[in-house]
């Protein structure tokens, strides 16, 4: 059983911009590239990359951070730019598995309804 569209707390966590948002794509049959859509209503996705760092706590030093790749569910605000510090609206992540040349590969995705920069 796979685990789909579980919510994500980062309020502990800096959150920002490694490379700009852009619009997801997709690989049809023919090999050319199509823009990504949501199958219920059609409205293009975007693709954005974010390191994501936990916050010191109690004047500790952070621990290390991870670069995540978020698919977006709507358009980007414009100052949601590299290096900015953001903020993600309902992140969820999904366990995903597939079988390659006998292999098992298996990992999460990160999906959010949108981005905000957050302004201090």
């Amino acid at each position: 059983m796979m685990l789909k569209n579980i919510p994500v707390l980062l309020e502990g966590y800096k959150v920002q911009v490694t490379e700009e948002p852009t619009l997801k794509m997709i690989e049809k049959e023919d090999g050319s590239q199509a823009p990504a859509t949501d199958p219920r209503d059609g409205s293009q996705q975007f693709v954005v990359m974010l390191f994501v760092k936990p916050k010191p706590v109690n004047g500790e030093r952070a621990g290390k951070g991870q670069e995540i790749k978020v698919t977006l569910e709507t358009s980007p605000e414009d100052d949601v730019t590299d290096g900015a510090l953001v903020e993600l609206i309902n992140p969820r992540v999904s366990h995903w598995e597939n079988d390659f040349n006998g292999r098992t590969m298996s990992g999460l995705s990160w999906r959010a309804t949108g981005i905000k920069a957050v302004h201090r």
